[in-house]
């Protein structure tokens, strides 16, 4: 499974998503992309960040926890 975090450089709460992944001990693959390099995705995503999206096009947004990223995990299985 491939998951995608949509993110940027100094954000403070970028940073908190990106440390809930380092508690979770699963067999995923992440991907960062970091929105400035598009703007395409700053449009898409500028006031969103951090967001978690699926391989299926499923996209979780802040604000989420360990146990809702654990659950959208499950769920996109």
């Amino acid at each position: 499974m491939k998951l995608t975090l949509y993110s940027t450089l100094d954000c403070h709460l970028c940073e908190q998503a990106a440390s809930l992944f380092t508690q979770i001990i699963d067999t995923f693959e992440l991907e960062h992309i970091d929105i400035a390099g598009s703007e395409e995705l700053v449009e898409k995503y500028g006031i969103r960040i951090p967001v978690v999206k699926s391989e299926s096009g499923n996209e979780l947004g802040w604000p989420f926890d360990l146990e809702m990223l654990q659950l959208f995990i499950h769920e996109n299985r």
